[in-house]
């Protein structure tokens, strides 16, 4: 589904994202209920949730806007894929960008960064969280095409 579409078919009901997110996932359209995380520069529960099966859910990441190291690389977006994620969106940096275009999944991020991130075991996961403007809450609905991302209460449809 077009995010265009949905926006047009559920005005009031959608949040737009400020445009700052790049696509670099294998896949362009993604949606589903959103599993917010909050973590600065450690991505230690990024790694936490895509292990657990994500059921079409969107791994939604406040990592400040970093742009000193990457949240997300190769190895973990192959096992968000593997996972059964619908998408991850890092406030953020990625790295492996061509390893992460390779996989099945919806990805934006702010940009690249070949940096690791820290491993401290810090930050917080299934947690409202405000990224590009706009408040996201564990079960919200995003989703993202090449137009931008949305985020809604509930499931949309363009019915």
């Amino acid at each position: 589904m077009k995010t265009c579409d949905l926006c047009d078919a559920n005005e009031g009901k959608v949040q737009v994202c400020e445009p700052i997110f790049r696509d670099y996932g294998g896949l362009l359209e993604f949606g589903g209920p959103a599993w917010p995380v909050r973590a600065f520069e450690d991505n230690t529960q990024v790694r936490q949730a895509v292990a657990m099966p994500g059921d079409g859910r969107v791994l939604v990441v406040d990592s400040g806007g970093s742009m000193r190291c990457a949240m997300l690389g190769g190895n973990l977006a192959a096992l968000a894929e593997k996972s059964g994620w619908a998408g991850v969106v890092i406030n953020g940096c990625i790295r492996d960008s061509e390893e992460v275009a390779a996989c099945q999944l919806g990805v934006k991020a702010l940009g690249t960064h070949p940096q690791r991130s820290t491993k401290r075991g810090e930050g917080e996961a299934d947690v409202p969280i405000t990224v590009a403007g706009v408040r996201i809450e564990p079960g919200f609905w995003v989703y993202g095409d090449e137009d931008g991302l949305i985020v809604a209460e509930e499931s949309l449809s363009v019915d």
